[in-house]
């Protein structure tokens, strides 16, 4: 395992990192707590005291290839937000966006300021394209912030995230303060639908892929939704007709906030949580995204070079390596690209420690690195896989596509492929694993355009 090393300090470092290595059984297990969990959510005397809130989304068709216009989509969740124009045509479509930035005296100001603001960069982005206002355009717009939806264009901001301190916006609904400022702007756009990046994620992959009914985010945080059956849905609160199912946003990063995952954490996963901004709190998220995940590397790795003795780095612990959350999830990813048996003498897991402030480091000692590295990939990849394999359970057809997008996801190397093999080993459906393109802005607009698509048909 360590190339060269003495047996006795394999044997300690494998002693120090076994509890990321987890049977397969306890996969299955946290699959079948996840089955559960999404049903009490699901359920009405069961969700209030449920800790996987499964919050009906109100989006319960996706695109079949018939939509046609131009819709307009709105992406807020930072310091920049995002104004795009789709023109849909079956199923090509073309797309134009602009960037605008949001300055800090208008984050922290009047919330009147911040939608003010909004309505000026369409006004622009339209008149920039020469367009009028004869035809009303729809919009969908993607608000990453905590949001209680109560309908598919009324949706509640429970709290400001990110910076963001606009007055007199918490507790009120974002699509009617966003159409009263285009309104005081004299613009014919009507907002159809409000969404989080997760449900866009999933919409933006089954405009291609009409066999995609997850949508999955592996990234900074992680989150998942899937088309779920009404009959399974006793949340739902609005009528039960034709299509009889509805996207259901999980919000499963809480899954574990009872203990039910506490079995599988390591002393490393509660250090980390209990020193968190929310101890106690989105467990199952603290595990898998990429928010944690390098502080979970860092920890194993000063532990074992605190070792007496020492059993890497001769007990040398840099400054960089010393300091909380310096150790990036991306320098995990960067290891994973070198050969774990050291073609190559690991360079890429020499850069990460060149930048840790070690500059002359042994084979051995990089070969330890690297494979911490990748056990604590692979157990997030495996735990993310438990969670998907639970909703293809439920969605339960015989070849399903799961769209997933997230930084983590993106450029870890083996992450695909540890999660290919994982569900496969947890499931007997067939699936696919697709890089969904974009979520966060074409898929709102894919959402405004199904609204409208349905909007028509029952005129007709």
């Amino acid at each position: 395992m360590f190339g060269t090393e003495s047996p006795e300090k394999k044997a300690a470092i494998h002693r120090l990192v076994k509890d990321f290595e987890l049977e397969h059984e306890k996969y299955e297990r946290v699959m079948h707590l996840m089955d559960h969990e999404l049903s009490q959510g699901l359920g009405k005397a069961t969700n209030p005291n449920a800790i996987v809130k499964m919050f009906p989304t109100y989006v319960r068709s996706l695109p079949d290839g018939s939509e046609k216009g131009d819709y307009l989509a709105l992406d807020l969740g930072g310091t920049n937000f995002r104004v795009l124009l789709i023109h849909l045509e079956g199923s090509k479509f073309t797309m134009e966006n602009k960037i605008f930035p949001i300055s800090e005296e208008i984050m922290t100001g009047p919330g009147v300021n911040l939608f003010n603001h909004i309505a000026e960069c369409l006004d622009t982005f339209l008149k920039e394209r020469n367009m009028g206002n004869q035809t009303r355009l729809p919009l969908g717009f993607t608000f990453s912030f905590p949001c209680k939806q109560e309908g598919l264009a009324v949706g509640r901001l429970v709290r400001w995230t990110k910076g963001f301190r606009c007055s007199g916006v918490e507790g009120r609904d974002v699509v009617k303060l966003l159409h009263e400022a285009l309104e005081r702007k004299g613009l014919n756009i009507e907002c159809v639908a409000i969404l989080n990046d997760t449900v866009g994620c999933l919409m933006s992959c089954a405009f291609k892929d009409h066999k995609c009914e997850i949508g999955v985010i592996l990234g900074t945080g992680t989150n998942a939704c899937y088309m779920e059956k009404l009959d399974k849905v006793d949340l739902w609160d609005a009528d039960r007709n034709e299509p009889k199912q509805v996207v259901i946003n999980t919000e499963w990063g809480a899954f574990g906030d009872n203990g039910c995952i506490d079995f599988l954490r390591t002393h490393h996963d509660k250090d980390i949580d209990n020193n968190s901004l929310n101890p106690g709190k989105q467990v199952y998220e603290k595990m898998i995204s990429g928010m944690y995940m390098g502080e979970i590397a860092r920890r194993a790795i000063v532990e074992c070079a605190k070792q007496t003795p020492p059993l890497l780095f001769g007990g040398e612990v840099t400054d960089e390596l010393a300091t909380s959350e310096r150790f990036y999830t991306k320098y995990i990813s960067e290891a994973e690209k070198d050969d774990p048996e050291g073609k190559g003498n690991f360079k890429y897991t020499r850069q990460v420690l060149d930048e840790m402030g070690y500059d002359d480091v042994s084979f051995e000692d990089c070969k330890a690195v690297n494979y911490i590295c990748h056990l604590v990939g692979e157990r997030a990849a495996y735990l993310a896989s438990a969670g998907i394999a639970a909703l293809l359970n439920r969605v339960a057809k015989e070849d399903i596509t799961v769209a997933v997008d997230g930084s983590l996801y993106r450029f870890h190397p083996k992450f695909h492929d540890f999660m290919m093999k994982k569900i496969s080993e947890l499931t007997k459906h067939k699936f696919t694993l697709v890089l969904s393109q974009d979520g966060s802005g074409r898929g709102a607009a894919f959402v405004a355009a199904v609204l409208m698509r349905l909007r028509q048909q029952k005129q007709q």
